[in-house]
């Protein structure tokens, strides 16, 4: 089962030539379920319900119910922002939790649960986009803290682990990314562990999917690092969900045109069980 996750930012830039190259992407890596992030719908038109249609995909989609700030570094109120999900199986279920806000802002970041239909197991996946002021480390222990119990609601009922996708804006090393997985330290949910996909990865391979190589990262002229994650529970019986391979996609022009200012992050996972000896 080939999980990806994408940050694939929203309408800035050539936003007309980098959807293409997201579906080129896409299209060529064959995910069974994606996480996107920075998804916009404007005038009846919806970027996750395009990719879909293009793909041959079902979808689902939740809007930030606070887009102003980003509607503004546009200059277009019309534009919605918000999460999505797109899968190669029926979504039997769908639901969404509102994450603590930023200070006394809130910018609307949310968390959009899709029980996928997959075959011989449903398979509970989430994704997320965090707040991203670098300072923000505190509100983001209060987001991921609240994932969690999201998570822990309603990742039952199935063998298939939670499979937890998105943008964090947080380095591997943080209190935020230490919590949500749970094994680093104490997890919020008692005995809920998440394991990072990149533990899985080749050691050499290249990790940061905010990359200064991409040239809309290099206009911010921040370092690069990996702040894009799929985080997995552990197996279910018979190595049901293990990581059997991740790494980067999408990070490097398509036709001329970067896709987005992150790369997109690949997972596949063991989609059945081991038969036992």
């Amino acid at each position: 089962m080939r999980i990806l996750t994408w940050n694939v930012w929203w309408r800035f830039g050539p936003w007309q030539q980098r959807r293409k190259a997201v579906r080129t992407v896409l299209r060529e890596l064959r995910p069974d379920v994606v996480g996107l992030q920075e998804v916009w719908e404007r005038d009846g038109e919806n970027l996750a319900e395009w990719l879909a249609e293009e793909l041959d995909l079902h979808w689902t989609w939740e809007p930030s119910r606070t887009p102003e700030r980003w509607q503004r570094r546009i200059d277009d109120p019309t534009v919605a922002f918000g999460n999505a999900v797109l899968s190669r199986w029926p979504i039997a279920e769908r639901a969404v939790s509102q994450l603590p806000p930023l200070d006394d802002a809130d910018d609307g970041r949310l968390a959009l649960h899709a029980r996928i239909a997959a075959p011989g197991q449903d398979v509970p996946f989430f994704t997320t986009h965090l707040s991203s002021p670098p300072h923000a480390s505190a509100a983001r222990c209060a987001q991921v803290a609240a994932l969690a119990e999201f998570v822990a609601k309603h990742r039952g009922g199935t063998d298939f682990p939670p499979v937890v996708t998105g943008d964090f804006n947080a380095w591997p090393d943080s209190d935020e990314m230490r919590l949500h997985g749970g094994y680093r330290t104490a997890p919020t949910v008692p005995g809920q562990v998440l394991l990072d996909a990149w533990e899985y990865a080749d050691p050499g391979a290249a990790s940061a999917t905010w990359d200064a190589a991409n040239p809309y990262v290099a206009l911010t002229f921040e370092p690069s690092a990996r702040i894009d994650y799929v985080h997995v529970g552990p197996p279910g019986p018979g190595g049901l969900g293990a990581v059997r391979g991740v790494r980067r996609a999408g990070d490097g022009p398509v036709g001329g045109v970067w896709p987005s200012d992150h790369a997109a992050v690949v997972a596949d996972l063991r989609g059945s069980a081991q038969p036992a000896n």
